[in-house]
């Protein structure tokens, strides 16, 4: 049973990465019939074996961990190195099915829209590819795996909202969102490097499993004299990276210029997948923030504030899809 939930797993992160090498690389020697072809196809292999992981999970509750690659052990880490794995519990399998399914529907609605578009193939290779970095941050079990597929969502992102960078206004867009999400990264690292010194260890289970115990007893150093909790600095240094990729206020700004790329990754990145990387983040780390009561009070402060308000900006927009974006 293990060996196949494994196989399943594969299957559905590295499909889309099949997809968008074959659409990217020789894509643009071939028809553009070709590479729409091959990105769905990929995509609908993803999707079937999300399903049915979805579908076993339901009837078989699960929280199980494959280890898929050691990029750097050493003796100083004491408890795990830099690493790949693979977690597979309910949030998990649910938020994989939710982007498998919206991606694959973006992929069929897309050939339409962008039938026209000399750049076709380009274009079916990015979403490919950031679905497949979406799936690395959600299938995650460790903090260096869900940076990788965090920076890479930030990445695929700039791309994909200056898809048609001939106009001054995508590409302008696109390096508006990539400047405010690599300010929430920064602080997104900072927090990991905080666990890092705090815990020894990347590893999720690790992680949650010492944070109670040292939930009283762990202290970081800021400078001479200055000395704060480590878990509420942690959490707060992650919220805020939370917040850039979710486009909370003050960190919103981004969100209306990115309506300038194409329609379909409206709707991938900013309505469905991306902007909820960061709420699925929070929920993933629980434990944690659990033990930050304070940094949860802002959480609930600056969602509630910023629901109001981008509610009123939205009443005052006239392109429908800044509307949608707030």
């Amino acid at each position: 049973m293990s060996s196949q939930l494994f196989l399943l797993a594969l299957v559905t992160l590295f499909s889309p990465l099949c997809g968008a090498f074959f659409a990217g690389i020789p894509g643009r020697y071939f028809a553009k019939e070709i590479s729409h072809s091959v990105t769905i196809f990929f995509m609908i292999l993803a999707t079937f074996s999300a399903v049915i992981l979805g579908i076993t999970t339901v009837l078989n509750p699960m929280h199980v961990s494959f280890p898929l690659y050691t990029w750097v052990q050493a003796n100083w880490l004491q408890n795990a190195g830099f690493s790949l794995g693979i977690l597979l519990d309910t949030l998990n399998i649910t938020m994989v099915c939710m982007v498998c399914i919206v991606s694959l529907l973006v992929h069929i609605y897309s050939i339409g829209y962008l039938s026209k578009d000399p750049a076709n193939p380009r274009f079916f290779s990015y979403v490919s590819l950031f679905t497949f970095f979406m799936l690395l941050l959600v299938l995650a079990d460790n903090f260096f795996q869900l940076l990788l597929g965090w920076e890479g969502v930030g990445l695929v992102s700039y791309l994909l909202i200056g898809f048609w960078f001939q106009k001054d206004s995508a590409s302008a867009g696109a390096f508006k969102a990539f400047i405010v999400n690599r300010l929430g990264d920064c602080a997104f690292i900072l927090g990991i490097a905080v666990l890092f010194a705090t815990f020894g260890s990347l590893d999720y289970a690790h992680i949650f499993q010492e944070v109670t115990v040292k939930a009283e007893k762990a202290s970081f150093f800021l400078s001479s004299g200055v000395v704060v909790s480590s878990i509420p600095l942690a959490a707060l240094l992650l919220f805020i990276g939370a917040m850039a990729k979710s486009a909370q206020i003050p960190l919103h700004i981004w969100l209306p210029e990115s309506m300038e790329g194409p329609t379909p990754i409206s709707a991938l990145i900013h309505a469905a997948t991306m902007v909820t990387a960061g709420v699925f983040m929070l929920i993933r780390l629980a434990p944690l923030f659990s033990l930050a009561p304070v940094v949860l009070s802002g959480v609930l402060w600056i969602g509630a504030v910023g629901a109001v308000l981008t509610g009123l900006l939205a009443l005052v927009e006239k392109d429908i899809k800044r509307v949608i974006a707030y």
